[in-house]
């Protein structure tokens, strides 16, 4: 075995050299992965030389957890939604375990102390999935930037612009961003409704323009989107993220594009409503999109060829997308984009999730201009799969600079959640949410460390059987330094790993009893209200009584289903038509 490579699980690590490989887009080095229906949790593969020293950091179960590079547990924090970690060594989460939707956020301290907490008290506002805590220069203090669903009505909607024949837009939502101090006072707002555009109504402001068309305002999005009218959740926003040094915001959609904002250039010192104003302007209008220019009309969508066993994507680069994020000043690739590609909505045989390194500011040269340019206008590269994938080829962006994804995609999938972090070192660090699978790359693609999260919803265990997705699932997990500020006089002594912990008595879980699922209780919650309800309304309510029940029963399988069941339960229990429930 190389010298400085730790053995893990014994005969595990010496299995793994034989077992399929994961390969680095750019580099072509192999890196060890393989397909299981059972197998052992926590720390599998730790190679000393390669992989970059510090503590991993990830939430889980209503805990967050700092683990040493042999996945021994140094510290926790009784709260582990999406934790994200400040350089005093508090933790900003979510008040509640789930990130696709909560009412606020808690910031607690080393020792778990509730030191700050904040409610989006707005009925009109649904804050979910991410947040980050900023520095606002302009104000010279800390102030946090969340994402927040923004009701729609549907005169708003029509307004706007929205095709009549398309509506009506009942229950419509649209992303925001919403920045509040450190005493809960909103200092300044972005909303994507505000740079919507529209090629249906001349008479309305934000109409394209005499001959012109969708594709000449890529800096705002087609309210008219073909077949994706305006809806509840509409765009599906996932992470937010601040660059310091240009004061921009990077915001992800699941549909598979990110979108590129000024914050600081938007923001107005003192004056919170001349601020949002300011934001809702042109001067709030995107800088830069990557992902999907048929959204725009600059691109071929994903479609199924004439002989149906193939498809192409496009020009479409990823889909079911998470995590996007500036990479940070001093580290390799400072500047440039990263993002979680899931891999979802490409027409690809076997869909396969990826790591995309993007320079936002490469030409078709291929030269750094030092400013935004269109991806369209950088043009793409015809990237081919081995024949044994079935996989045809794809056009690839060319201001993609650096990927990775498995060469078998039974390594490396993910169809939720997820993240991407660049290390000091050059390595990447990697979190497959659906899996609990965390591991760290080189810049070669080669495999440095690997750990199979060993929370499950149950509690901890050492082997994982043949299971569902995400049983446990981990929504990120990052890698930091030990010099890292919030470490600086902690005494970080290794306690134990999570399992050896939780036979102890160390750490206590909730067990759910059997059938206990947060998705499966909607249905079944809904299903039992829509019966009662039925019996209530009569046979003349029926069929609209079934359609909401259908409506139910689909919403939970998406990330935001856990609360659609409230607004028809108070209807069916005050005997009113539930025919308006969206």
């Amino acid at each position: 075995m190389k010298t400085g490579q730790l053995p893990v699980r014994g005969a595990l690590a010496r299995l793994a050299s034989s077992l399929p490989v994961l390969l680095a887009v750019i580099g072509g080095y192999p890196v060890n992965a393989y397909e299981r229906l059972q197998g052992p949790t926590e720390l599998l593969f730790y190679d000393k030389e390669k992989a970059f020293s510090g503590y991993t950091f990830f939430g889980v179960g209503n805990r967050t957890f700092l683990l040493d590079m042999e996945g021994r547990v140094v510290h926790t924090w009784p709260v582990g939604t999406n934790p994200h970690l400040l350089d005093n060594g508090h933790i900003v989460d979510a008040s509640k375990d789930d990130p696709s939707g909560f009412q606020g956020f808690k910031e607690v301290d080393w020792e778990g102390k509730t030191v700050w907490e904040y409610t989006e008290k707005r009925e009109d506002y649904a804050p979910h999935h991410d947040w980050v805590r900023i520095f606002n220069k302009q104000l010279g203090a800390p102030t946090t930037l969340y994402i927040a669903n923004k009701s729609i009505s549907n005169d708003q909607a029509i307004a706007a612009g929205a095709d009549p024949r398309k509506g009506p837009y009942e229950g419509g939502q649209m992303d925001a961003i919403v920045e509040v101090d450190l005493q809960g006072n909103i200092v300044w707002e972005w909303w994507f409704f505000d740079h919507v555009v529209q090629d249906v109504d001349p008479a309305k402001p934000n109409y394209v323009g005499q001959g012109k068309s969708v594709a000449d305002h890529p800096g705002r999005i087609n309210l008219n989107m073909p077949g994706k009218p305006l809806k509840r959740d509409w765009l599906h926003c996932n992470s937010i993220d601040f660059n310091t040094v240009s004061g921009h915001i990077v915001i992800n959609s699941v549909q598979g594009e990110l979108y590129v904002i000024d914050h600081d250039g938007t923001f107005v010192a003192a004056d919170a409503k001349a601020s949002i104003v300011k934001a809702a302007s042109s001067e709030g209008d995107s800088l830069y999109r990557f992902g999907d220019p048929a959204r725009y009309g600059q691109g071929d969508p994903p479609r199924v060829l004439e002989n149906w066993d193939s498809a192409t994507s496009g020009h479409k680069q990823m889909g079911g997308s998470h995590h996007a994020s500036w990479i940070p000043p001093g580290l390799p690739g400072a500047g440039h984009l990263m993002v979680f590609n899931n891999g979802q909505y490409l027409f690809q045989r076997t869909p396969q999730s990826s790591i995309l390194e993007i320079n936002p500011f490469l030409d078709a040269s291929g030269r750094d201009t030092g400013k935004y340019v269109n991806p369209p206008d950088a043009g793409y590269r015809r990237e081919t799969y081995d024949r044994d994938t079935h996989n045809l080829p794809r056009l690839i962006s060319r201001q993609v600079v650096w990927s990775y994804r498995s060469m078998n995609s039974h390594g490396f999938f993910s169809h939720i959640g997820s993240s991407g972090q660049r290390l000091p070192n050059g390595n990447t660090f990697i979190c497959s949410d659906t899996e609990g699978h965390f591991f760290e790359v080189t810049a070669a693609g080669e495999l440095a460390w690997e750990y199979i999260n060993p929370v499950t919803r149950d509690g901890p265990v050492k082997v994982l059987g043949n299971v569902l997705p995400i049983v446990n699932s981990a929504f990120r997990a990052y890698r930091y330094p030990a010099d890292h500020p919030a470490f600086k006089g902690r005494a970080l002594t290794p306690k134990g790993t999570i399992t050896e912990r939780a036979e102890k008595g160390i750490d206590v879980y909730r067990k759910r009893p059997q059938g206990d699922h947060p998705r499966a209780k909607v249905v079944v919650e809904t299903v039992a209200v829509a019966r009662a309800a039925a019996v209530a309304v009569g046979d003349s309510e029926a069929g609209k009584i079934a359609m909401i029940v259908r409506r139910g029963m689909t919403r939970a399988r998406n990330e935001r289903t856990v609360l659609v069941h409230w607004p028809f339960r108070r209807r069916a229990a005050g005997l009113q038509s539930p025919t308006a429930i969206e």
